[in-house]
């Protein structure tokens, strides 16, 4: 018999997504420590959902609890950026390549992009870039595929907010963003697939020289 998930008290949720987008647009940054009565301070609740919150957020990797300096935001180095990337350069190409091959709708990666251009700060582009992606892999035909990807997201995306902070980017990953649809669009699978692996790898490579992330193999697959 299958187990329903616990849905999150409201409280527990708010409190979730609001220091998750603290912690992705810079607000909070790496090593920096959340103190469960200060935070509930801020947010107006008891320190349960706080705690809730943050258990939930150490499950994706955005946060770790040490016995000695309690919760923290995540450190992002080059291990960690390679360990992330990696995931996403061994599926997330393969996800994009299924997805243009069986002809999904990729109205919703259109519409994120159209979204970046149009925002006026740092975490209204972050999130659509976000969703961008998202929309390609999504579509894949293959659910369990689409879980794995989203259960490293919000790690990329630390790395991403880091990377940013120290050397924005944002106009030459449009660039690539618009390039990569326009393959996906056309029908090109292979071109496609082989674009997110050159901009996916290339991303991490600036922000992270040590990171080591492999080459493309030269059959063109991620």
């Amino acid at each position: 018999m299958t187990s329903v998930p616990t849905p999150i008290p409201s409280r527990t949720q708010y409190v979730l997504e609001e220091i998750k987008r603290r912690i992705l647009t810079g607000r909070l940054t790496p090593g920096q420590a959340l103190v469960e009565t200060d935070l509930a301070a801020q947010f107006g609740v008891s320190k349960t959902p706080v705690r809730e919150a943050l258990k939930t957020l150490a499950g994706t990797g955005l946060v770790v609890n040490s016995q000695y300096k309690g919760v923290t935001v995540r450190m992002v180095d080059a291990d960690m950026a390679r360990e992330v990337y990696d995931v996403r350069l061994l599926l997330e190409p393969e996800a994009l390549r299924r997805a243009v091959r069986r002809g999904a709708s990729l109205d919703a990666a259109r519409d994120a992009l159209a979204r970046a251009d149009r925002a006026t700060d740092t975490a209204e582009r972050s999130l659509a870039n976000r969703e961008f992606h998202r929309a390609l892999y999504v579509p894949c035909g293959n659910p369990l595929l689409g879980r794995m990807l989203d259960e490293v997201r919000d790690q990329a995306a630390l790395v991403s907010a880091v990377a940013w902070a120290a050397d924005p980017s944002w106009d030459r990953e449009a660039g690539e963003h618009q390039e990569i649809l326009r393959l996906a669009l056309s029908g090109d699978a292979e071109a496609a697939a082989s674009a997110l692996h050159a901009h996916i790898a290339s991303f991490v490579e600036r922000a992270f020289p040590s990171a080591g992330i492999p080459a493309q193999e030269e059959d063109g697959q991620a």
